[in-house]
């Protein structure tokens, strides 16, 4: 599937090499850096494949994500340029069409505790809560010792799984 429209114009499509700059801005942005600690290792965010969202002519988000050769896709990273228009369900939407289109059988996730908005958007999109991986952040810190101790007042130390059986 090359391109998918959703209902509030955005066009999401497989990002291409000129994306490049985009992604990496776009992941730094959102998370400090194109290098996530996650599974007690440090992990390129940028990923084996990503698509780009589109609304106007402008890039306006980004989904990443990394196949290991079974039929389950991880989701690295998820980044709205521009929340609010869309571009985060738009994201999600193709990537499941595109899963589903290449028998992908599960796609995945590890977010934080204190990411409530994460939560909420995935489990609202059919996601659900597989495991919790307690003190993975504490531990991460290690690797990547810019993550922050909280958020909002709450305490960043756990990494939640969440799957998507399709």
């Amino acid at each position: 599937m090359s391109t998918h429209t959703s209902d509030s114009r955005v066009t999401v499509r497989k990002a291409v090499a000129d994306d490049a700059p985009f992604i990496d801005e776009a992941l730094a942005d959102a998370f400090g850096s194109t290098m996530m600690a996650v599974h007690d290792e440090l992990v390129d965010a940028t990923g084996d494949a990503a698509a780009v969202a589109e609304r106007h002519g402008n890039r306006v988000g980004v989904i990443t994500y990394r196949h290991d050769g079974t039929q389950t896709w991880e989701i690295l990273s998820l980044a709205a340029t521009e929340p609010g228009t869309g571009a985060g369900s738009a994201l999600l939407d193709w990537l499941r069409a595109e899963a589903i289109r290449q028998r992908v059988t599960r796609l995945w996730l590890v977010t934080t505790n204190e990411n409530l908005a994460a939560l909420r958007f995935y489990q609202r999109r059919g996601f659900d809560l597989l495991r919790v991986e307690r003190d993975a952040v504490t531990r991460a810190r290690r690797l990547k010792p810019s993550i922050p101790l909280e958020d909002d007042g709450i305490p960043i130390r756990h990494e939640l799984v969440l799957e998507l059986r399709l």
